[in-house]
């Protein structure tokens, strides 16, 4: 098995990946506009990729509480925390799931964020529920914080923290 590397995000050249990556994870993801992604990778406090054998695999962004982000559930961390930074995106191309690229990622997320932030937020769904994504948080020590409705009502979230 290859080494996964980390690295930062290159919003320049690595806009065309993450954009075919985003499309290709919808709908556990929104479709957004290669501007609007790069505007996101601007405004995080983390971004990163994943690469296998240099090639890139997966992505996580999260976010600072000052961030021009206009997520729900950003918002609802933003609302109720003062200081957390908040886990929004993170996927992983089909061809490298099941090889602990994620795993590594909120690793790497973990270590970073440590001592700048006292806490990373995040949500997994729970109309239509997501119990895979849920067993994954909660063995990496996240815990519920709270609950919403989103999209109209057709989806409900639980909303999640992992203290640093």
């Amino acid at each position: 098995m290859s080494a996964i590397d980390i690295r930062p995000l290159d919003p320049e050249h690595d806009i065309d990946w993450y954009y075919a990556l985003n499309e290709a994870c919808v709908p556990a993801v929104n479709s957004l506009p290669k501007t609007r992604l790069a505007d996101l990778i601007a405004e995080s406090a983390y971004a990163r990729v994943a690469c296998i054998d240099g090639d890139p695999v997966g992505v996580m962004i999260a976010f600072g509480p000052p961030a021009d982000y206009d997520s729900l559930n950003f918002l609802w961390f933003r609302q109720n925390f003062t200081d957390f930074v908040y886990m929004d995106r993170v996927m992983v191309s089909e061809s490298a799931r099941g090889r602990g690229v994620g795993a590594l990622l909120y690793g790497d997320l973990f270590e970073a964020m440590e001592g700048r932030f006292p806490f990373v937020g995040c949500e997994v769904n729970s109309e239509p529920p997501n119990p895979h994504s849920m067993r994954f948080h909660e063995r990496l020590g996240f815990k519920p914080v709270g609950e919403q409705r989103t999209e109209g009502g057709k989806k409900a979230v639980v909303l999640l923290r992992r203290d640093l």
